[in-house]
């Protein structure tokens, strides 16, 4: 993979989901991250930032619930076909997507117009997925019914028919250029979709054991003679819930401050990143915002921001 000199212009494209999840408030993510002054921090690093707003979505109690498996099927379907048609603009534009959520159900969209403007132009994406989960549920094997488990198993072209095929083709990602990072909290049956999968998965023991810059050089390294377009799926529930109190599912034992920075900082460092995508922001779990500003840092690590 060639060092990609990826556009100077940000578009901001807000996804203010929460159907995918159990728990509110995720749906305002987005408006935390603009308070948190993301757009000055972007511009600061020398970036031209487009906020085109947020993508427009039916709150829960405006709906009804026909599959306890698939919750909200028929909305999150729409709405994420619409962030698909969207991503792929920018993309077009030679500009770069930088989506901000919502629950991680809006991975769904975002992957899918990365992927279409891939294949239109030959090229092979890749996925670095950060999260505590690995979103690799299906219908079959969900116990929650929660969309926001899904994304990566569809992406990959496990699961309901709907999701897998949003946007018109499936898969979206090889499993062999999709790498699992910071992962602790794995559903029964899922572990079984995943072994079936194939893909790479680091957990946080592995985190432990060999540490975050030896994992991410090593991913970086692979992804460098195989992908053509990398896309970072960054679920801040990936990090440490002392750190980040305010988001959709906390789970203990995560990423520290500094190990979130130098992950993303070897990603800027590797210039190759050509669209992110930040989730799970809970401003109601929050205290006087922190996460979002700490969510809004590390994406100025990603973006080149540096000590020195």
């Amino acid at each position: 993979m060639k060092k990609i000199h990826h556009s100077k212009v940000v578009n901001l494209i807000g996804f203010p989901i929460d159907l995918g999840a159990d728990r509110r408030g995720v749906d305002m993510g987005p408006s935390a991250l603009r308070i948190a002054d993301l757009k000055l921090k972007l511009e600061a690093l020398g970036y031209k930032v487009i906020d085109s707003g947020d993508i427009n979505i039916q709150i829960a109690e405006k709906q009804k619930i026909v599959n306890p498996k698939l919750k909200y099927l028929k909305e999150i379907i729409k709405t994420s076909h619409r962030l698909a048609v969207q991503v792929e603009k920018v993309l077009e534009r030679r500009h770069f997507p930088l989506c901000i959520g919502g629950d991680h159900s809006m991975a769904l969209g975002s992957i899918a117009g990365i992927s279409a403007y891939c294949r239109r132009h030959n090229r092979v994406p890749g996925i670095i997925w950060i999260d505590a989960h690995a979103d690799m549920n299906t219908d079959e094997t969900t116990p929650s019914g929660n969309i926001h488990g899904m994304p990566l198993a569809a992406a990959l072209g496990m699961g309901n028919e709907k999701l897998v095929h949003l946007h018109g083709f499936a898969p979206k990602i090889k499993p062999e250029n999709c790498v699992l990072i910071g992962i602790r909290s794995i559903d029964a049956l899922e572990r079984e979709n995943i072994k079936k999968s194939g893909i790479k998965v680091y957990t946080m023991a592995d985190i432990d054991k060999i540490g975050i810059h030896r994992i991410i050089s090593k991913v970086l390294k692979q992804f460098k003679d195989t992908v053509d377009h990398i896309h970072v799926s960054f679920d801040l529930d990936s990090v440490d819930p002392t750190i980040v109190p305010g988001v959709g599912t906390p789970v203990p034992g995560g990423l520290s401050y500094r190990e979130t920075h130098l992950l993303m900082e070897a990603i800027a460092e590797c210039g190759c990143m050509s669209s992110l995508e930040v989730t799970e922001i809970n401003p109601i779990l929050d205290d006087k915002n922190k996460s979002a500003i700490f969510a809004s840092e590390v994406i100025a690590s990603s973006m080149g921001q540096r000590i020195l």
